[in-house]
């Protein structure tokens, strides 16, 4: 019998050591299930044997419980992850075995059996068959390839009676007749009921066969034609190969970063490498997805939040297999395993969506510079407006920097023009001007694109009795009014309830919506231009799946077209009808307590600009505003982003913020404000006077309450980042021994970005 330490998904900054009574050998990297307390769970071997078992344990004075199964018999997390990880928690200060959880598919966090080596294929059959004999997935040879197509013609006719009236079962009939799909592509292509009445008609089958590292690439594919910046950008990373390698791409909107991407992985394909692209949002996967998939001959694999947990293991065992050539996904993709990765790209790596904001509050971003640097590979960061961090790495040499500064094609850069909205008579919230150059856009043909950040019909119900607006009962915020689900819903907590017939102060009936939000601009605007079609774009409207994609075909198609949306307009999108951008309302973003606000607002409006004039005709900005005269509007406008990124560096370093210097936030939370309080003032008080880290608080955050508890911050800044790793090691050594700690919820952000 050996002793093994375990990492436990658990809020405890230490690893519990049991007892392993089985003959077979275990290995650092595998499962186990072990007994915690009155509950089993599932661990991480971290430690074979330690020294020190008896010493750190705190059921020394007991016999070590035994380790109740071994879930794998070799590793599920491999050496270079396992470093990824461990750096993470360490840099973060998150328990490790909640984030060695963290970065498995949730069914093997579950403690399901890994299944190391089948893929799915789904081929015709040679002639009909009952329905039952063919309709579970029928394992077949091991040779790793899908059987040949064979055809019955005999058949033939009578298939194509049956399938005449269900033209996408036909569809997907005659392209089996030619090769098999994998079942992923299958799915990709077409719905999963299309497949399972095919099935069921007895005309194809599933059958299952051993994953293999994918074929590299054999010969590259053609390209669009590049321009000199882009040539010299994809030469660069060509140049990088096998190397770590850090390289900033900073291209207009519109320069063609994605086919410098495509372009640039071709050598690493051919050579059998992965390659992992992460994006910001969800919505930029299938459209990216798309591109990559028709230009190369190599699987090409999705992976994001909205995937059922079978899909997402799928992929996970794909991508562990070397199966997976290529792997698009949002943030957590950092974590999947990739034993031949050869490239990571970071599309628009500003987007503060790469940061994960509760729970383990990691950087995607960050991280993949750090996988980058333990595979020993090139990391690519793309964007039109990069982040100050990363600009300011750049300037000081340490990322190589790429610029395109130029359009891909002879497309101008939009005109930009402040519509100023003081004493102006605003009909729908859109000025004369507004109004005017939406028609002429429209009247020739093209695609018009309103831009509010608010989703919903209003931010709130208003009496004109009284004045009294509808609150959340449980923040220090208002309640969205959600017309078409007759709702209104709180956007920090997710709290929903019916709308109120009357006033909660004076019994009033008058209600009515205060401000605008996507909803409502939309219902207006099909007043205003009843004959034209309108597609909205937010979290709202592309809830159910399939549905995005809906409407960014719908916006492929031609003649004109409205489209109105929040923030996912302006990520990464390429709508080439669209020849004019209206941004309804600019001036929430003006004035703002957080530091990194104006950086914000000019990463919008530059990105949400980039989406006009993509096409062959000349685009055209309208941003709508009281006050054009702000320094920041004019400075975006008259100078455009590289120039203001600069002129902003130079205002971070005389200020003292990052990224001169490094920031950690403690906040606390509690039904009792002045506990919340407490606690952070007897934290401050740990913080010795020569510990070279300054701070900020105890303060309320700007969003006081939210879900019911009042909540406090504590800002620590420091220029050297070992020096606030050091206190925020100490601060946690000795918080978690307060029995205060125990009485309310408090969290550390390291490189915090929220400060709400």
């Amino acid at each position: 019998m050996s002793t093994i330490r375990v990492a436990l998904p658990v809020p405890l900054r230490q690893h519990f050591d049991y007892d392993y009574p089985f003959d077979t050998p275990i290995a650092v990297g595998c499962r186990v299930q072990v007994p915690f307390g009155n509950r089993q769970l599932v661990g991480i071997v971290w430690q074979l044997d330690p020294p020190d078992a008896h010493h750190t344990t705190n059921l020394a004075a007991k016999p070590l419980k035994p380790v109740l199964a071994c879930l794998d018999q070799t590793p599920i997390l491999a050496e270079e992850l396992r470093e990824l990880l461990s750096f993470a928690a360490s840099y973060y200060h998150h328990p490790l075995g909640d984030v060695l959880m963290s970065a498995l598919p949730a069914l093997l966090r579950e403690g399901r059996p890994m299944d190391y080596g089948q893929t799915e294929w789904l081929h015709v059959v040679e002639a009909p068959q009952p329905a039952d004999n063919i309709a579970q997935p029928i394992p077949d040879d091991t040779s790793g390839t899908p059987p040949a197509t064979t055809r019955d013609h005999h058949h033939d006719h009578a298939e194509l009676q049956a399938l005449s009236r269900a033209p996408k079962q036909l569809a997907l009939w005659q392209q089996l007749q030619q090769a098999p799909l994998s079942l992923d592509q299958a799915k990709h292509d077409f719905s999963s009921t299309i497949i399972q009445q095919l099935i069921a008609r007895g005309l194809a089958r599933i059958t299952s066969h051993p994953l293999v590292a994918y074929a590299p690439l054999s010969q590259s594919p053609k390209g669009l034609p590049l321009n000199p910046a882009q040539a010299l950008a994809v030469a660069a990373i060509h140049q990088a190969q096998q190397q770590f390698s850090r390289l900033l791409l900073e291209g207009v909107t519109g320069s063609g970063k994605t086919e410098v991407y495509l372009q640039a992985i071709t050598p690493f394909l051919q050579q059998g490498k992965q390659v992992l692209v992460i994006v910001p949002e969800i919505g930029l996967t299938p459209q990216t997805l798309a591109r990559f998939a028709n230009r190369f001959d190599v699987p090409v694999l999705a992976w994001h939040s909205n995937m059922t947990d079978h899909e997402r293991l799928r992929v996970w065992q794909h991508s562990q297999a070397g199966a997976a050539a290529i792997v698009i996904g949002t943030r957590s993709a950092i974590f999947l395993p990739m034993p031949g990765l050869g490239l990571i790209i970071i599309d628009e790596e500003h987007d503060s969506s790469l940061k994960q904001h509760d729970g383990f509050r990691y950087h995607a971003r960050d991280l993949a510079i750090k996988r980058a640097a333990i595979a020993k590979c090139p990391i690519v960061l793309g964007s039109a407006t990069p982040s100050l961090e990363s600009l300011h790495h750049a300037l000081a040499g340490r990322y190589q920097h790429l610029r395109l500064p130029d359009r891909a094609t002879a497309q101008q850069v939009p005109h930009i023009v402040l519509v100023d909205l003081k004493q102006q008579v605003l009909q729908h919230g859109l000025a004369n001007q507004t109004r005017d150059a939406i028609k002429q856009h429209l009247g020739r043909g093209h695609q018009v694109m309103l831009f509010l950040n608010r989703r919903g019909f209003a931010p709130a119900l208003i009496c004109h009795e009284c004045g009294w607006l509808t609150e959340c009962t449980r923040c220090s915020a208002f309640t969205t009014y959600h017309k078409q689900s007759r709702q209104l819903v709180c956007h920090h907590c997710g709290t929903i309830r019916a709308v109120p017939h009357q006033c909660g102060h004076c019994g009033s009936t008058q209600l009515a919506p205060v401000g605008k939000g996507t909803e409502q601009l939309e219902e207006q605007l099909a007043q205003l231009f009843p004959t034209i079609a309108i597609s909205r774009l937010d979290r709202d409207s592309t809830r159910r799946k399939g549905s995005l994609q809906q409407h960014l075909n719908d916006i492929d198609s031609e003649g004109p077209r409205l489209i109105v949306g929040t923030q996912m307009l302006a990520k990464g999108h390429h709508f080439p009808r669209v020849t004019l951008v209206v941004v309804v309302d600019v001036d929430g973003a003006l004035y703002s307590s957080d530091f990194r606000a104006a950086e914000h607002l000019a990463q919008l409006l530059t990105q949400v600009s980039g989406r006009a004039g993509r096409g062959g005709d000349a685009g055209t900005v309208l941003l709508q505003t009281h006050y054009p005269g702000h320094p920041t509007l004019q400075d975006i406008i008259q100078n455009g982003y590289h120039a203001f990124a600069r002129s902003a560096l130079l205002e971070r370093q005389q200020t003292l913020l990052p990224p001169y210097q490094h920031m950690a936030l403690f906040r606390s939370e509690s039904l009792d404000s002045g506990l919340a309080e407490q606690f952070l003032q007897q934290l401050q008080q740990l913080i010795p006077a020569d510990a070279a880290v300054q701070w900020l608080g105890p303060i309320r955050s700007p969003l006081e309450r939210k879900a019911g508890l009042y909540r406090w911050q504590l800002q620590l800044f420091s220029a050297q980042r070992p020096a606030l790793h050091r206190l925020l090691s100490m601060l946690l050594q000795q918080l978690q021994a307060w029995p205060l700690s125990r009485k309310l919820k408090w969290t550390l952000d390291v490189d915090p970005i929220d400060l709400s």
